[in-house]
Protein backbone atom coordinates (compact mmCIF):
# COMPACT_ATOMS: atom_id res chain seq x y z
CA UNK A 1 0.00 0.00 0.00
CA UNK A 2 1.64 3.08 -1.19
CA UNK A 3 0.94 6.54 0.02
CA UNK A 4 1.47 9.27 -3.00
CA UNK A 5 2.90 12.56 -1.99
CA UNK A 6 2.58 15.37 -4.08
CA UNK A 7 5.52 17.82 -2.98
CA UNK A 8 4.92 21.38 -4.93
CA UNK A 9 6.39 24.67 -4.55
CA UNK A 10 4.16 27.76 -4.56
CA UNK A 11 3.90 29.80 -7.51
CA UNK A 12 5.88 32.76 -8.52
CA UNK A 13 5.72 35.47 -6.51
CA UNK A 14 6.10 39.42 -6.95
CA UNK A 15 9.50 39.60 -6.48
CA UNK A 16 10.47 36.48 -8.60
CA UNK A 17 12.16 38.08 -11.10
CA UNK A 18 13.97 40.79 -8.35
CA UNK A 19 15.14 37.37 -6.89
CA UNK A 20 16.28 38.52 -2.85
CA UNK A 21 16.50 36.36 -0.66
CA UNK A 22 12.78 35.60 0.85
CA UNK A 23 13.05 32.59 2.81
CA UNK A 24 10.58 33.79 5.77
CA UNK A 25 9.67 37.47 4.15
CA UNK A 26 5.52 36.31 3.63
CA UNK A 27 5.35 38.26 -0.12
CA UNK A 28 2.56 37.70 -2.04
CA UNK A 29 1.71 35.44 -5.05
CA UNK A 30 2.45 37.71 -8.38
CA UNK A 31 -0.72 37.16 -11.02
CA UNK A 32 1.67 35.11 -12.76
CA UNK A 33 1.99 32.64 -10.04
CA UNK A 34 -1.66 32.45 -9.42
CA UNK A 35 -1.76 31.13 -12.83
CA UNK A 36 0.94 28.76 -12.95
CA UNK A 37 -0.96 27.32 -9.64
CA UNK A 38 -4.46 27.55 -11.50
CA UNK A 39 -2.88 25.27 -14.46
CA UNK A 40 -1.43 22.77 -12.15
CA UNK A 41 -5.18 22.86 -10.02
CA UNK A 42 -6.65 21.63 -13.58
CA UNK A 43 -3.95 19.14 -14.17
CA UNK A 44 -4.41 17.68 -10.86
CA UNK A 45 -8.15 18.14 -10.69
CA UNK A 46 -9.00 14.89 -12.84
CA UNK A 47 -6.94 12.45 -10.66
CA UNK A 48 -7.24 11.49 -6.65
CA UNK A 49 -6.33 13.85 -4.06
CA UNK A 50 -6.92 13.36 -0.18
CA UNK A 51 -5.97 16.09 1.17
CA UNK A 52 -3.81 19.27 1.07
CA UNK A 53 -1.04 20.82 3.23
CA UNK A 54 1.39 24.15 3.07
CA UNK A 55 3.45 26.12 4.77
CA UNK A 56 2.09 28.99 6.74
CA UNK A 57 3.15 31.57 4.46
CA UNK A 58 0.82 33.56 2.23
CA UNK A 59 2.54 32.21 -1.16
CA UNK A 60 1.79 28.86 -0.08
CA UNK A 61 -1.22 28.90 1.67
CA UNK A 62 -2.79 30.91 -1.70
CA UNK A 63 -1.19 27.85 -4.00
CA UNK A 64 -2.57 25.29 -1.85
CA UNK A 65 -6.10 26.82 -1.85
CA UNK A 66 -6.06 27.29 -5.48
CA UNK A 67 -5.13 23.49 -5.82
CA UNK A 68 -7.51 21.89 -3.49
CA UNK A 69 -10.40 24.04 -4.51
CA UNK A 70 -11.44 21.27 -7.67
CA UNK A 71 -11.40 18.65 -4.82
CA UNK A 72 -13.09 20.51 -2.06
CA UNK A 73 -10.60 20.45 -0.02
CA UNK A 74 -8.69 23.36 2.58
CA UNK A 75 -5.14 23.18 2.81
CA UNK A 76 -3.82 22.84 6.65
CA UNK A 77 -1.13 24.56 7.54
CA UNK A 78 2.27 22.55 8.96
CA UNK A 79 4.95 25.26 10.38
CA UNK A 80 7.61 22.48 10.24
CA UNK A 81 7.83 22.50 6.05
CA UNK A 82 7.95 26.66 5.80
CA UNK A 83 11.09 27.74 3.75
CA UNK A 84 14.75 28.84 5.12
CA UNK A 85 14.98 31.81 6.95
CA UNK A 86 17.48 33.51 5.52
CA UNK A 87 17.90 35.85 8.97
CA UNK A 88 19.85 39.33 8.15
CA UNK A 89 19.70 38.50 4.61
CA UNK A 90 16.10 38.77 4.21
CA UNK A 91 15.28 41.10 1.79
CA UNK A 92 18.31 41.52 0.36
CA UNK A 93 19.62 40.74 -2.89
CA UNK A 94 22.55 38.21 -3.78
CA UNK A 95 25.13 40.90 -4.55
CA UNK A 96 24.48 43.14 -1.61
CA UNK A 97 24.47 40.13 0.23
CA UNK A 98 28.02 39.19 -1.10
CA UNK A 99 29.33 42.46 -0.28
CA UNK A 100 28.14 42.93 3.36
CA UNK A 101 28.00 40.12 4.66
CA UNK A 102 31.48 38.61 2.22
CA UNK A 103 32.87 36.35 5.17
CA UNK A 104 29.60 34.90 5.94
CA UNK A 105 28.29 34.57 2.25
CA UNK A 106 31.63 32.64 1.11
CA UNK A 107 30.95 30.10 3.85
CA UNK A 108 27.96 29.38 2.97
CA UNK A 109 28.45 29.69 -0.74
CA UNK A 110 30.63 26.72 0.38
CA UNK A 111 28.61 24.71 2.14
CA UNK A 112 24.85 25.73 2.81
CA UNK A 113 23.53 22.75 4.43
CA UNK A 114 26.29 23.40 7.37
CA UNK A 115 26.47 26.96 7.37
CA UNK A 116 23.65 29.43 8.23
CA UNK A 117 23.48 32.94 6.98
CA UNK A 118 23.85 35.47 9.98
CA UNK A 119 20.41 35.52 12.03
CA UNK A 120 19.17 32.93 10.04
CA UNK A 121 18.64 28.98 9.01
CA UNK A 122 21.19 26.24 8.02
CA UNK A 123 20.22 23.45 5.90
CA UNK A 124 20.80 20.72 8.66
CA UNK A 125 18.06 22.69 10.47
CA UNK A 126 15.68 23.47 7.69
CA UNK A 127 15.74 19.35 7.56
CA UNK A 128 15.44 18.96 10.84
CA UNK A 129 12.21 20.14 11.43
CA UNK A 130 10.74 19.81 7.26
CA UNK A 131 11.72 16.13 7.59
CA UNK A 132 9.62 14.95 10.91
CA UNK A 133 6.77 17.01 9.56
CA UNK A 134 6.68 16.05 6.21
CA UNK A 135 6.80 12.07 7.67
CA UNK A 136 4.05 12.77 10.31
CA UNK A 137 1.87 13.65 6.86
CA UNK A 138 2.75 10.27 5.21
CA UNK A 139 2.22 8.30 8.35
CA UNK A 140 -1.47 10.25 8.70
CA UNK A 141 -2.37 9.45 5.60
CA UNK A 142 -1.63 5.57 4.43
CA UNK A 143 -2.67 5.09 0.95
CA UNK A 144 -3.76 8.17 0.44
CA UNK A 145 -2.66 10.48 -2.35
CA UNK A 146 -1.92 14.31 -0.64
CA UNK A 147 -0.39 17.26 -1.99
CA UNK A 148 2.07 19.27 0.14
CA UNK A 149 2.90 22.88 -0.92
CA UNK A 150 6.40 24.31 0.54
CA UNK A 151 9.01 26.18 -1.00
CA UNK A 152 12.21 25.88 -3.09
CA UNK A 153 15.23 25.29 -0.99
CA UNK A 154 12.66 22.78 1.36
CA UNK A 155 12.10 20.51 -1.23
CA UNK A 156 15.21 20.58 -2.35
CA UNK A 157 16.77 19.50 1.03
CA UNK A 158 13.54 16.71 1.22
CA UNK A 159 14.60 15.19 -2.13
CA UNK A 160 17.79 14.64 -1.58
CA UNK A 161 17.64 13.52 2.13
CA UNK A 162 14.86 11.00 1.38
CA UNK A 163 16.60 9.67 -2.07
CA UNK A 164 19.85 10.00 -0.36
CA UNK A 165 22.04 12.43 -2.44
CA UNK A 166 24.37 14.44 -1.09
CA UNK A 167 22.38 17.51 1.25
CA UNK A 168 25.37 19.40 1.31
CA UNK A 169 24.86 19.89 -2.65
CA UNK A 170 21.03 20.88 -2.71
CA UNK A 171 21.00 24.45 -4.08
CA UNK A 172 23.39 23.35 -7.06
CA UNK A 173 22.48 19.93 -7.84
CA UNK A 174 18.59 20.06 -7.67
CA UNK A 175 15.75 22.95 -9.40
CA UNK A 176 12.57 23.99 -8.32
CA UNK A 177 10.65 25.73 -10.40
CA UNK A 178 7.80 28.00 -9.78
CA UNK A 179 4.55 25.33 -9.25
CA UNK A 180 6.82 22.87 -10.12
CA UNK A 181 5.51 19.39 -9.44
CA UNK A 182 7.26 16.56 -7.89
CA UNK A 183 5.48 12.60 -7.12
CA UNK A 184 7.19 10.76 -3.81
CA UNK A 185 5.62 7.29 -3.73
CA UNK A 186 6.18 5.75 -0.24
CA UNK A 187 5.91 2.61 1.04
CA UNK A 188 4.99 0.80 4.42
CA UNK A 189 8.64 1.50 5.75
CA UNK A 190 8.94 5.12 4.35
CA UNK A 191 11.19 4.32 1.68
CA UNK A 192 10.75 6.80 -1.10
CA UNK A 193 9.95 6.65 -4.70
CA UNK A 194 10.73 9.78 -6.59
CA UNK A 195 8.25 9.32 -9.95
CA UNK A 196 8.10 13.02 -11.02
CA UNK A 197 10.92 15.68 -10.84
CA UNK A 198 10.06 19.63 -11.13
CA UNK A 199 7.80 19.24 -14.14
CA UNK A 200 5.89 22.03 -15.32
CA UNK A 201 4.48 20.56 -18.38
CA UNK A 202 1.23 22.91 -17.18
CA UNK A 203 2.69 25.67 -17.72
CA UNK A 204 1.71 24.70 -21.81
CA UNK A 205 -1.73 24.09 -20.90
Amino acid sequence: MKTRVLLIRHGATIVSTQDPFAGSSNVPLSEEGRQQASKLAERLSHGRLDAVYCSPMDRTIETATIIGAPHDLKPTSIPGIREIDYGNWEGLEKSVVASNFSGNWEQWQEDPYAVAPAGGESGVRVLSRALPALLSIVEENRGKTVAVIAHKGTNRLLISSLLGLDVRRFRDRLDQKPAALNILDFDLHFKAFLCLFNDTSHYER
